[in-house]
């Protein structure tokens, strides 16, 4: 992945991370696809579970490079 592409990801990651405690289910996969079709970016379904959950698991900061390497 190049860094553009790896930059605007994590931005939208640390934003659902940042107010993921508390969310209902499903409420941080669904802010995933919504940060990243706001943003043109294209993620494969596996990949936003994967990110989903690596935040729901991990609590705190998660790197997009490391979820999805």
């Amino acid at each position: 992945m190049d860094s553009e592409r790896i930059e605007a990801l994590q931005a939208v990651v640390d934003r659902v991370t940042s107010y993921q405690d508390g969310a209902p289910e499903g409420t941080v996969e669904a802010e995933l696809r919504s940060g990243f079709r706001d943003a043109g970016a294209d993620v494969s379904d596996a990949d936003v579970t994967r990110l989903a959950e690596a935040i729901e698991a991990r609590h705190g900061a998660v790197s997009v490079e490391q979820v999805l390497s």
